[in-house]
């Protein structure tokens, strides 16, 4: 018998709209909600990633971090 995907546990998030606008996009393409899609990618995070851009990626992230919550 398939196991039953149950969302276990909630927690507050704060997205960016760009960061928004794109789960939401890769859930419907994907035919999922939002918590499945962040699920997914979390459960099959290092298939999912390229671990040397996604380094790259989070250096450039967090040098611009405090210019965009201002």
């Amino acid at each position: 018998m398939p196991k039953r995907f149950r969302l276990t546990r909630r927690f507050p998030v704060a997205m960016t709209e760009d960061g928004y606008r794109r789960l939401k996009r890769f859930a419907q393409e994907a035919g999922l909600d939002e918590g499945e899609a962040l699920s997914f990618l979390f459960e099959h995070f290092d298939s999912v990633t390229h671990t040397e851009n996604l380094t790259h990626r989070l250096r450039l992230f967090n040098a611009a971090l405090d210019d965009r919550k201002s």
